[in-house]
């Protein structure tokens, strides 16, 4: 048996390193070393070494070498393996760096040829020499800026990410969602009225007869729904360094809806059609050195801290720029603020859509731009290690939302337009209250002073001005687990009940209330007739959780229980929860849900949601969810 005591292994090792870095230089003089190691060897020793069967032999007989200590034991394989790979990662930069050097060199030799030739005279003769101290320093030099590179930006190592891919992260989630809807008996599916619907296409003929809209489109009030959902979104956060980072995601979601990105399993045309995908997200943001201001611009995630979705649903994007600003006084106490600016609706710059006066001449169809402007005041604090509190005030100024009105217009089509047309919602859910908003002129010709042709959309009645006050007490005394409360109230500030308190005798040439009267949340009444308005103008919602904080491992858990009152305009219900009531405002009742964590970032979820409608006509619905996550 071959023995090498411990002096000659470390002599053997020193000497195949020295060989491996320079066999991969240099493979001749590589070659020549180990021939001369060779003869000295077979000087010494009886016996010739036969080199590892088990490994093909190489070309380069440094690596035969290494094999061969490997073989005796010298070498452990994966040692012998990563001096393979450094040792050629070094050679390799050294070519390039060589490479390199050569070709600049040869590019200022004839930059110096070019130069001298333009300098002297015709006939004189110049022979370029550089020194080779020159070389070999112009050779170390550009063989360190390589290396340098290469470090930077990985690309010497093999299999390794350029550095700006390291700045990218991609993110995702899915859902499957079952959804039942329960009706109780004793809705009134006559009254449950879609005014979106109405809004968003052609309007409808309120002719005589129709003073409580009948064969309006209406919401589902009567028949029991069950629905297999899903949502998939997936993301991307760049990091453009300096503090600036982009985002965009894309979504799931059967229409452009702000809070829904669900999709129902059948939808869409049914039949296995492809589903459509939204730009859910596409955003700039700018972060300080502290991170405690932060700047955003585009359409991202809602920017005010908000504990429920009393006010701004859960899943919402907020279109427009936003600035968060925080500072950590001290262990127990950091105040925080946001202000923000939001189209909610922009007039088109050419619209096509032209009004005819009395006189029949064309004028343009005003511009009615909205915007929605906020801000937000509070603090977080620590009571002691494990108690947090948070509590904020917000003020919302929803401007132009209010509908207005119409210049008094003739209408022959549902193709024809009046001067407020556009002041009505661009979108909404259910429970604020809504007037006509064209003043249509009742003519004998035309409309038969206004028996027919009664074309209408249909108009907020109140301004939306929200105050809103939220808090959230996080008890962690019972670690891992936790005892949450939150709490918020909203008051909108801009109502005026008055508004909808003229109006509420039908008229008597049409049969139908005046345009600028409230037409829903009105008290029913013995004769069926028009009672007065029972709307109101405030909302406020309690929850309770118990259990881990967040869903990532198995085994984690919570569950919630919490009731929920918001009035008809208290904020507008385009933007509040999409699920209790199946979405909007004038809803009160009760929700109760858990999650439970099946695996890491996989877990189940269960909600029960009962609601009621507290003004206006009987309208009830239980909404069970039972969802399956996932996120990456």
């Amino acid at each position: 048996m071959f023995v090498i005591n411990p002096s000659a292994r470390r002599r053997q090792l020193s000497l195949a390193v020295s060989l491996l870095a320079l066999s991969c230089a240099a493979p001749a003089l590589g070659q020549s070393m180990v021939d001369q190691a060779s003869t000295s060897d077979r000087k010494g020793d009886s016996k010739r070494v036969k080199v590892n069967s088990a490994k093909p032999t190489s070309p380069n007989a440094t690596i035969n070498l290494v094999n061969l200590l490997v073989d005796q034991g010298v070498l452990k394989q994966e040692q012998a393996d990563a001096l393979i790979k450094q040792a050629e990662n070094e050679a390799y930069v050294s070519r390039q760096a060589a490479k390199d050097a050569s070709a600049r060199a040869e590019d200022a030799a004839k930059a110096a040829n070019a130069a001298a030739s333009a300098a002297n005279p015709p006939g004189t003769r110049h022979v370029t020499y550089v020194p080779e101290v020159v070389k070999k320093q112009l050779r170390e030099e550009i063989r360190q800026e390589v290396m340098a590179k290469a470090e930077k930006e990985n690309w010497a190592s093999p299999g390794a990410y350029p550095e700006w891919a390291h700045r990218i992260h991609f993110y995702g989630d899915f859902r499957a969602r079952y959804q039942g809807s329960f009706f109780p008996k004793g809705n009134d599916q006559n009254d449950a009225i879609n005014f979106n619907a109405i809004n968003t296409g052609s309007p409808f003929d309120n002719a005589i007869g129709a003073s409580n809209l009948f064969n309006a489109p209406t919401y589902n009030a009567s028949q029991d729904r069950n629905q297999v959902r899903l949502r998939a979104r997936l993301g991307m956060d760049a990091d453009l360094t300096h503090g600036f980072d982009a985002g965009l995601r894309i979504a799931t979601g059967e229409t452009n809806s702000p809070v829904s990105t669900n999709q129902t399993l059948g939808g869409s045309g049914g039949d296995f059609s492809k589903y459509a995908l939204w730009l859910d997200r596409g955003y700039l943001k700018w972060t300080s050195f502290n991170q405690d201001i932060v700047a955003s611009i585009g359409r991202f995630d809602n920017p005010f801290w908000s504990p429920t979705d009393l006010v701004w649903y859960s899943e919402l994007g907020f279109d427009g720029v936003a600035f968060q600003a925080k500072h950590q006084v001290n262990d127990y106490f950091m105040p925080f603020g946001t202000i923000g600016a939001f189209p909610i609706f922009n007039t088109s710059l050419n619209l096509s859509t032209n009004l005819q006066d009395l006189r029949g001449a064309p004028s343009q169809v005003p511009s009615h731009d909205k915007w929605l402007f906020g801000g937000q005041l509070g603090f977080g604090s620590r009571f002691d290690p494990q108690t947090r509190f948070r509590l904020a005030a917000a003020y919302y100024d929803f401007e132009n939302v209010q509908g207005q009105l119409s210049a008094p217009c003739v209408v022959g089509s549902s193709a024809d337009v009046c001067s407020s047309d556009l002041s009505r919602p661009s979108f909404a859910q259910k429970g604020n209250t809504y007037m006509a908003l064209r003043n249509i002129i009742a003519d004998p010709l035309i409309n038969n002073n206004g028996q027919i042709l009664q074309f209408q959309y249909f108009g907020l009645v109140q301004k939306y001005r929200p105050v809103v006050a939220s808090a959230q007490l996080d008890f962690g005394q019972f670690n891992p687990y936790h005892i949450v409360l939150d709490g918020e109230f909203v008051w909108n500030s801009a109502f005026n009940r008055g508004l909808t308190a003229a109006g509420t005798g039908l008229d008597p040439q049409t049969q139908s209330l005046p345009p600028g009267a409230a037409i829903n949340n009105r008290a029913g009444t013995p004769t069926g007739t028009f009672g007065p308005f029972n709307g109101g103008d405030q909302g406020w919602m309690a929850r309770v959780t118990v259990g881990d904080n967040q869903i990532r491992q198995f085994g984690d858990w919570n569950v919630h229980a919490g009731y929920k009152f918001l009035e008809s305009d208290a904020t507008l219900d385009a933007f509040v929860d999409s699920d209790f009531g199946l979405g909007g405002t004038n809803l009160k009742g009760y929700f109760v849900g858990g999650n439970v964590g099946l695996s890491e970032n996989v877990w189940a979820s269960a909600r029960w949601l009962s609601a009621n409608n507290i003004a206006g006509s009987p309208y009830a619905v239980d909404v069970l969810l039972v969802d399956l996550n996932a996120r990456f």
